[in-house]
Order: C-alpha cells, then structure tokens, then sequence
C-alpha cells in the first residue's frame, strides 16, 4: 500500500508540474489556446465550421485499496472518442463520434457498432424548429447524462447499465430563447432481443416495433442560474412488457459556485437494465426477472476556490426492486447502494485540459432477497490521478 501511495505521489506530483508549466506557457502564449492542433503545425487558420475534430480523452493511474491492502494498481484509459461535427451550410449540420476502445461488431438491428455514439444528420428548418437523424444520444433528463463522459469519473448504476445511443429521430422545437421541447423516436435496442435480454419466460415474445419514445423539455431561468432537464419515455422492449423512465436534471450556477440534483425512475416490466438479473445469473438461474424497479438520485457540487483549481463532492443513492414476484425472483428490496466522490481539478490553460485527483468509493448494501441469490455486502473503492483532454485536433 506504501508502494501505491507512493506511486500516486509521484504521479500526481510530476503531473503538477506539467500542468504548471503548461500554465506558464500558456500566460505566454494565450492567444495559442484558441487554435486547434492543425492550426498550431501548419500556421494556418481554419476558415470555416464545416469540419471540427476532436479527440475527447481521459486517462489515470489507478489504485483500488481492500482494507490494508491494495487489490490492482494499474494506468488505464479511461475514454478515448474521435469526434467530428460540423455545419455544412446554414440549414444542414452533422455529428460523428465514435469509442476507439470498444469493439466495431455491427449489431443485428440498427447495423451499427456499439463503439459509435453519434452518426447522424441534422436539418435546422426554421429557426426554432429542427430535426436529427440517425445514431444518437436519446435525450433523457438529468444533468449527468448530458455531460460529455470525459467529464464524469462515476456513473450511477442507472446510468451506467442503460443503452444509451440509440438509432432513430429527435424533432426539437424552442419555445421560446430558454425553453425547448424534444420528440425523439429511437430504435429500443441495438442488438438481437436475445442478445439484451437473454432467456426470458416462454409466454414473453419480442415485440415486432421494438422501439422507444421520449418527451424531453430543457429549461433556462434568471439568465442561466438555474437549468432544467426533464424528460419521460416509455420504451416497448416485448408483448405487452415496456419500460416508464422518468429523469429530472436540475442545475444551479453561480459565480464560483455550481451545482446540479438528478432525480432518475425506472419502471422495467422486463428487466431493461439487468441489474436484479444479474444476481439471478449468478444464483444459476437462467430467465430474466420481471417487473423490476430503480431508483437513483445524484447531487453534485463544484467549487472554484482559484480561477484554475476547482474542488468537488458527488454522492449517490440508489435502490433495486421487484414489485410483483415472478420466477425465481420474490417481491422486495434487493439492494441500496451508495456513492461517495471527491477531488481536486486543476486547469492550466483555457482549454478543457485539466489535471485531478479523486476518490471513488461505493457501498452495496443486498438485502434477504439478494443474499438468497448469493449475494454479499461490498465497499469498492478507488484512487486515481490523471488528465481529461478534448484536444482540438483540426
């Protein structure tokens, strides 16, 4: 363990020094951060915003102590997506952003690989109406979600288990200047029904629309101090079985300090997110559960104690339910879980290059129903120094 802290140190000591030094180069030369990496090679200025490249990365060293000792301490890359958008003419825009470290197997339904967040085309209409076509983002509430996840060092279970880039159609409309209104109708799935559910209950049959609408509404008030991001969907997975997901994202910014509470429901009549499942896979059972129901709620806190540090909280709580029993599965809470994040940012320079250091921890409290299953009470934790970078490539 003396290793490992030692290893961070060092770490996060010699990147402390880069980072000031990149801050001394950069109070030298700031016209420079402006500029992508093209720019800065060539010496030649991009003319036009049909064509912008970016390489969103986040990378660390890792340390995960177990008591008094130390289970892995590894470098890992975190993210890594090349990311091109741009605008072709004042009515037509486009965004293609793919994961560089997953797999590129196209999937049955949409023919798409995972690794591909965004491939899709946008029309601008008219000024307050538009539309967007192809692989995307779905636009569920809550501010997380919508964050780029370079930015984010843990998702909640919620999120982290939810297909989220999905193929289909989302029509905007702005209300007015701060408040818009989306419709977005999306494939439910990427893949086969058995490659995301598995083994289901004989009577359940896949359903013939497999497909996901949600109602989206973002919100600005007293000049950006407060955001909203609200959404509803319901998803229709097989016959007769959907999935209700309700988020609510709201936000706070003030000058040095800035904050947001996400609220995030799902109601699964066929286990969507897997997480109940998985604790029946591991007891040997073979179905997926049914009727499952989560709960999350996340709250995170930003503080700018210097222009160029920034200090931050986040917690979590979460909980894993079964409404009616089926199969093997009995009505009840299966698990409360809770997270616990903390650190320090340190951005040397305009762009959003920053240095941190963080905490990750996380306590999975299992019920009598989980423990039935095979499960047991856990506290993984983590320690990681490292960077986040969107590099401006062209």
């Amino acid at each position: 363990m003396k290793k490992i802290i030692l290893l961070l140190l060092l770490f996060g000591g010699s990147s402390f020094l880069f980072a000031q030094h990149l801050s001394f180069q950069s109070s030298k030369t700031d016209s420079l951060d402006a500029k992508t990496l093209f720019e800065r090679i060539t010496s030649l200025e991009k003319k036009t915003e049909k064509l912008n490249i970016f390489l969103n990365t986040q990378g660390s060293f890792n340390a995960y102590p177990n008591g008094n000792d130390t289970e892995q301490a590894t470098f890992k890359m975190d993210q890594l997506r090349i990311e091109v958008k741009g605008n072709i003419n004042k009515w037509i825009f486009y965004r293609y952003r793919q994961r560089l470290n997953r797999s590129n197997n196209p999937q049955v339904l949409d023919n798409l690989p995972t690794s591909i967040d965004y491939a899709a085309i946008g029309f601008q209409l008219t000024p307050k109406f538009s539309f967007f076509a192809g692989k995307q983002s779905t636009v569920y509430g809550g501010i997380e979600f919508d964050l780029n996840p370079i930015e984010v060092y843990q998702y909640c279970d919620m999120l982290e288990y939810m297909q989220n880039f999905l193929t289909g159609v989302d029509f905007a409309y702005w209300i007015t200047d701060n408040h818009e209104l989306q419709f977005q109708i999306v494939d439910s799935r990427n893949g086969s029904f058995e490659e995301m559910f598995g083994q289901v209950d004989p009577g359940i049959k896949p359903a013939k629309t497999p497909l996901g609408y949600t109602l989206n509404w973002n919100g600005s008030f007293l000049e950006n101090m407060i955001n909203t991001r609200w959404s509803v969907s319901v998803f229709h997975d097989a016959t007769n079985k959907n999935m209700y997901y309700y988020a609510l994202g709201n936000q706070l910014n003030l000058k040095r300090f800035h904050m947001y509470f996400d609220f995030m429901y799902s109601r699964e009549e066929l286990d969507r997110k897997g997480i109940i499942s998985r604790m029946g896979y591991k007891a040997g059972f073979d179905n997926r559960a049914l009727n499952t129901r989560y709960m999350s709620l996340v709250a995170h806190f930003n503080y700018r104690i210097r222009p160029k540090i920034n200090i931050f909280l986040k917690g979590m709580y979460e909980t894993a339910s079964v409404t009616k029993s089926n199969q093997e599965y009995a009505k009840g809470k299966y698990s409360t879980s809770w997270g616990y994040i903390g650190g320090i940012e340190y951005y040397p320079m305009r762009e959003n290059l920053h240095f941190f250091l963080t905490y990750v921890g996380r306590s999975f409290d299992y019920t009598q129903c989980a423990k039935t299953l095979g499960m047991s009470d856990s506290n993984p934790q983590r320690i990681s120094a490292g960077l986040i970078y969107q590099i401006p490539i062209f």
